[in-house]
């Protein structure tokens, strides 16, 4: 076969090494990027609930995260210094441990999850449009709300939530295909926004009454039995609890690690995590106590802790408040998109087929998925469990982080030929067995074994949190013994 058809084939210039004039990333942009990552509506629900709902002492949950990050801080460094190092992708990677075939195939499996995610996470994003288009109505002519036509529905929505979820699509795929460059500008502003707008709402809930709200927050610090056997337990917990948010986040990091400028700036830039936890639940914290606070002052709201942004806006009597919240979660919802849904499905997918997708190409086949996908959603999808099939092919996550950390620094010693790993030649180093590397796919499966079993064994579901730490082992120490010469 000759190098011009393998060029043809394998080569596409989104998936080629980053030149190094475009390496402009530095550690204040991966604190952004780690920031949107925390900042979305089921970050916030899920910090809260952590400190307020599970009846924990609330400096094991503390700790509990910090343990947490740091695994997921030591995780990205891992996964992320060989896409700096060569500036390429996860799913070009790949090709190194699995094959061109293999890494075609079971990166596709990342695509998958990620165009479903988008569609979901799009649904709901197109609730918060929905709610600022209903305002508008209202503060315009409350009476236009209860004509007929807003009374239609159509696969359980009504022509505002069609409008709403069509402006979310459209929106999303018209910023998120622009290149990384314009992401990261998005990125960037969205982390500053949403952090000026929890710093917004800390000032205005502790404004209202300075003693009230500081006594409410201070109330729920317990030091009481934190140095207690018993607190092993929650605090592996808590700590598997976090890994396991941002787990879908770890495998694709080399998409935007292999923008960052060296290796100096890529571990500063991953510590900053820790700082990010820090900083967002200790306003996160703050809002949802002190609101709380007030709101059990009306006995009504005595039965539960609202934890949900949006559960808060609804309890809140103030016109402007919920418009500006409404508007940041339209922010943080939609940058977390982008990072953890939009731009891993769009290297995966271009990998697929190098030679007909570009990242605009590849743009449309999500939105066009993930439109079906969301408008499905309410109505079939989340009737029939569907989510437990994504979580099973979630599984293979880990492992396939396994393999490719055994490949790249047990096996290959963080080398890695540049040319052939876009070769289709038989003589080619990644060519293996037509395209397969049957160690890393047998290496692949065992581990899926092992982390699905959390998933689907009843008697193994307490370790679900730690579902990709156990497959990602198992994948690696199997794939070591194989492949090692």
């Amino acid at each position: 076969m000759s190098q011009l058809k393998s060029k043809k084939t394998l080569i596409n210039w989104d998936l080629v090494s980053v030149n190094p004039n475009d390496k402009n990333w530095n550690w204040k942009d991966l604190f952004c990027f780690w920031g949107v990552n925390i900042q979305s509506i089921i970050g916030f629900s899920l910090i809260v609930s952590l400190y307020l709902i599970y009846n924990l002492n609330t400096f094991v949950v503390f700790f509990g995260t910090i343990i947490g990050s740091i695994l997921v801080y030591f995780f990205s460094n891992l996964i992320g210094t060989p896409s700096q190092k060569f500036g390429l992708p996860f799913v070009v990677l790949l090709r190194s441990s699995l094959g061109f075939r293999g890494a075609k195939y079971f990166g596709l499996i990342r695509c998958l999850v990620g165009i479903f995610l988008f569609g979901i996470q799009t649904y709901f994003l197109s609730k918060a449009f929905g709610y600022l288009i209903r305002i508008g109505i209202f503060y315009f002519n409350s009476s236009l709300l209860d004509q007929e036509l807003f009374t239609i529905f159509l696969l359980g929505l009504n022509i505002i939530d069609w409008v709403s979820f069509i402006i979310a699509v459209l929106l999303q795929v018209f910023l998120f295909s622009n290149g990384m460059n314009f992401n990261k500008k998005l990125i960037n502003i969205s982390a500053i926004t949403v952090y000026s707008g929890m710093i917004l709402f800390f000032f205005s809930v502790l404004l209202s009454d300075v003693k009230f709200t500081s006594g409410a927050f201070l109330n729920i610090l317990d030091l009481s039995n934190f140095i207690n056997m018993n607190n092993l337990g929650p605090l592996a917990t808590v700590a598997g609890t976090i890994f396991a948010y941002f787990v879908i986040i770890i495998l694709c990091f080399g998409d935007f690690s292999r923008y960052v400028k060296n290796q100096s700036e890529l571990k500063k830039g991953n510590f900053s995590l820790i700082l990010n936890l820090i900083i967002f639940s200790s306003f996160a914290l703050f809002i949802v106590s002190g609101v709380d606070a007030f709101l059990k002052q009306d006995p009504e709201n005595l039965s539960r802790i609202l934890t949900n942004p949006m559960d808060i806006i609804g309890k809140l009597d103030d016109l402007l408040i919920t418009v500006l919240a409404l508007c940041f979660i339209v922010v943080a919802s939609a940058s977390t998109n982008l990072i953890a849904n939009f731009i891993p499905s769009q290297y995966t997918l271009i990998n697929f087929a190098p030679s007909f997708l570009s990242l605009k190409s590849a743009s449309y086949v999500i939105a066009f998925f993930g439109f079906f996908i969301g408008i499905f959603w309410l109505t079939y999808l989340s009737q029939i469990g569907i989510l437990s099939f994504i979580d099973t092919f979630g599984a293979f996550f880990g492992p396939l982080f396994g393999v490719m950390i055994s490949d790249y620094y047990f096996i290959k010693k963080g080398k890695l030929n540049n040319k052939d790993i876009y070769s289709l030649e038989d003589n080619g180093e990644y060519y293996y067995s037509a395209g397969w590397h049957l160690k890393g796919v047998y290496s692949l499966i065992i581990g899926f074994i092992f982390s699905s079993s959390t998933i689907w064994n009843s008697n193994l579901m307490f370790l679900n949190s730690y579902s990709w730490i156990i497959g990602a082992f198992v994948a690696s120490f199997t794939y070591y013994l194989l492949a090692k010469k």
